[in-house]
């Protein structure tokens, strides 16, 4: 990305996070550049770029000042889910594979990919770490054994760090480095639950929960979730008292698909339920580093007793493909270990080497701040974009991070006839009943904002508009 879209992208992010309120003055071209250590024509180049976009103007002889009157922006999905609280089987069937089959393919537009734009992310620089820990391994071969299972210790002090960043203590001996995220979760399910179980659920919630859950043989509860604030407690406490599952499976930051987030009173809340009744949670948190404003607190901070199995990974943020990922399983970390052990005894030990190194040397959060704001920009334009070509009615969530759009399209829209209309059009789209053991959700879509908004992605939202109005 060059400088000058990067400035524009971390602009655009504080003008959606309210930083810089409608009619207010911009820092000067020749401020900016002192600031940002960049030069006046790149600063030009920046504001140009968001007075295209729409999100400033200038004004002669006084300077650049954020649009006086924002948009109209389309309304959010506001109603909380309403699963029929029965505890079923969970059978994915095909579509997840199909799916995740047409995303590896460069013809087709990827907005349902699960994955944001591979170009994101520094892999030449991360390809330097890794040679490095190649060559320290090459002169110390005997290193690769050690703590083969857990995990490299220098990355699971990294990670404990990152924790403690987000209000929490992790002791580092208590994390288990995994190949990525799904491992890690794959890992809880099996060291907490047996085949015929039952698994609370969020309604709608990520297809790769219901993928684990078919593969363990257990039952997905579905409960009711709001699509801002996430669970709704007092419908996980019933569900609870009424079902006694053996664990619950949540994402209290940016969930995918909703983008609902929890905040810290709510986490509290959820962590204290939790252990009220002796209850395993479960978290997958791949996305909580995708945060538009201030870092979220993690439900680690409120997890006196051990009950949260917190679970995170890489692959989203920094490094695609190396599949690293780690579990702070709390109570159930011997359980854990032993699982990573049968399971695949050890995580790729050059990776994790060549990402403790990249963490040490703090040009991962320099990486993160130029992705939340590339993120946050993308998104909003990608809503703009779909407000201006989906049918009257249509509601469009708002989430505070993350790269996906949850849309509901009016109710007389077949979502699953317009997957397959626009996959034979080139776009692939996630379609509701994805996210649902019950195939709910039959109108609304969630949609991938992690690829450069470039004329091909516009052309294919104006596209899945003219379907879906049709």
């Amino acid at each position: 990305m060059k400088r000058y879209e990067t400035l524009a992208a971390e602009v655009a992010a504080a003008i959606a996070a309210g930083l810089f309120a409608p009619g207010q003055r911009l820092p000067s071209i020749r401020q900016a550049s002192r600031d940002r250590g960049v030069s006046p024509s790149t600063v030009f180049e920046a504001y140009s770029r968001l007075e295209a976009q729409g999100l400033v103007e200038v004004r002669p002889r006084s300077g650049w000042y954020v649009t006086a009157v924002a948009p109209p922006r389309p309304p959010e999905p506001e109603r909380r889910s309403a699963p029929d609280g029965e505890a079923r089987p969970v059978t994915t069937g095909e579509l997840v594979f199909s799916l995740l089959a047409s995303t590896m393919r460069r013809d087709v537009v990827p907005l349902g990919s699960a994955f944001p734009d591979p170009a994101l992310f520094p892999h030449a620089r991360l390809a330097g770490e890794l040679a490095r820990a190649g060559r320290r391994l090459g002169a110390d071969p005997r290193a690769a054994g050690d703590d083969l299972t857990p995990g490299s210790l220098a990355l699971r002090r990294q990670i404990a760090l990152r924790y403690a960043a987000a209000g929490a203590r992790v002791d580092p001996e208590a994390i288990v480095v995994t190949n990525g995220a799904l491992e890690a979760l794959n890992l809880c399910i099996a060291a907490i639950c047996r085949p015929g179980d039952t698994v609370i659920v969020e309604s709608p919630c990520f297809y790769a929960c219901l993928q684990v859950l078919a593969r363990h043989g257990l039952h997905a509860l579905e409960v009711a979730t709001d699509p801002r604030t996430g669970v709704d407690l007092e419908a996980l406490e019933v569900a609870i008292l009424r079902h006694r599952p053996a664990a619950a499976w949540v994402m209290t930051d940016f969930q995918n698909p909703l983008g609902a987030s929890m905040d810290a009173a709510k986490k509290q809340a959820l962590v204290a339920l939790a252990s009220r009744h002796r209850l395993p949670l479960i978290e997958d948190a791949v996305y909580a580093d995708l945060h538009d404003g201030p870092r979220p607190v993690s439900t680690k901070a409120f997890d006196g007793e051990g009950w949260v199995l917190h679970c995170g990974s890489f692959s989203k943020t920094l490094a695609p493909g190396w599949r690293v990922g780690w579990c702070a399983p709390g109570r159930f970390a011997r359980e854990v270990a032993q699982q990573k052990l049968a399971a695949s005894l050890a995580t790729n030990v050059p990776a994790q080497l060549g990402i403790a190194a990249w963490l040490e040397h703090g040009s991962f959060e320099r990486h993160l701040r130029r992705l939340r704001a590339t993120l946050a920009e993308w998104r909003e334009r990608y809503r703009q974009r779909v407000q201006a070509h989906f049918p009257a009615g249509t509601r469009i969530g708002r989430p505070g991070g993350g790269y996906f759009l949850w849309i509901e399209l009016p109710e007389q829209v077949d979502v699953m006839a317009l997957q397959r209309a626009a996959m034979a059009r080139g776009i692939s789209l996630s379609p509701g009943p994805m996210f649902s053991a019950s195939a709910g959700f039959t109108h609304h879509l969630r949609m991938n904002c992690g690829y450069r908004p470039d004329a091909r992605v516009a052309e294919a939202i104006a596209v899945l508009g003219d379907l879906a109005a049709l």
